[in-house]
């Protein structure tokens, strides 16, 4: 099969970008979107052009790196499946596909389909770990924790961090990434002693990097390729408004505390 791409070159974050369009013969179906854009830069490299830069590591759908967006769709065509399980056999011969990288504030272009998606990686630094001392594996395994809470945290802990929610929604809101990876740590009792200051901290830092405000539009959980539930964002509001009504009566007392 042969296909027409529309691909966004762009040089620099600080030079201009547009479209160029380049042939994709003699593909096989089989092939895997990424592996038909490795051979289009195989035949530009032998022709002694610039190939196309995409980021791209485990081929898995693990990693989140193959981060596109296909025909205006992130990840491309199918639900549940990320760039580099898109294969060929997913468009018609002799299709015309348009490729471009991310679009949002928060990921600016780096090179070509390449973004810069260290936002998130400054959003996990603000909260989405756990600092104290959780025993060894046997003594956090020893610890009881019921089915439903267990399977709700491995469902948030699946989000591989791609930006897809980020790039589907209209207001390029981080609100699906950051309440999984807050909730996935509120569910457990692991996660219970930094739970009010991990969501504080972390909300405060994705409105400080520019992401937008959700205005439950679910575009984000359609675009996941992991189809995180949109749920975990109301989980997050609830966990936010009482971690800020908390936060308030703390700093009332200590003021109270102070002047007696």
């Amino acid at each position: 099969m042969s296909v027409t791409l529309q691909i966004w070159r762009q040089a620099a974050a600080d030079q201009p970008g547009k479209f160029v369009e380049y042939k994709a013969t003699n593909c096989n179906p089989n092939m895997s979107f990424l592996e038909m854009l490795d051979v289009v830069n195989d035949d530009l490299e032998r022709r002694g052009e610039d190939p196309i830069a995409f980021a791209h590591d485990c081929r898995e759908g693990i990693c989140g790196t193959c981060s596109l967006v296909i025909d205006g769709k992130p990840h491309g065509p199918h639900e549940g499946i990320a760039s580099c399980q898109t294969y060929m056999r997913s468009f018609e011969d002799g299709a015309v596909i348009t490729v471009e990288p991310y679009r949002a504030k928060p990921f600016p272009v780096i090179k070509d389909l390449i973004t810069d998606r260290s936002a998130f990686d400054k959003i996990q630094q603000a909260g989405g770990f756990i600092s104290i001392r959780t025993g060894a594996a046997q003594d956090a395994n020893a610890l009881p924790i019921p089915k439903q809470d267990a399977d709700l945290a491995m469902d948030a802990a699946a989000c591989i961090g791609c930006g897809a929610c980020v790039a589907a929604c209209k207001n390029a809101s981080a609100m699906l990434f950051v309440s999984a990876k807050v909730s996935q740590f509120a569910l457990l009792p692991q996660g219970q002693p930094e739970r009010d200051t991990r969501v504080l901290n972390m909300v405060a830092k994705m409105d400080e990097l520019g992401f937008g405000n959700c205005t439950n539009q679910y575009e984000c959980s359609a675009a996941c390729p992991k189809l995180i539930s949109h749920d975990f964002i109301g989980r997050m509001n609830r966990d936010y408004i009482a971690a800020t009504f908390r936060a308030a009566c703390k700093d009332k007392a200590a003021g109270a505390d102070g002047g007696a």
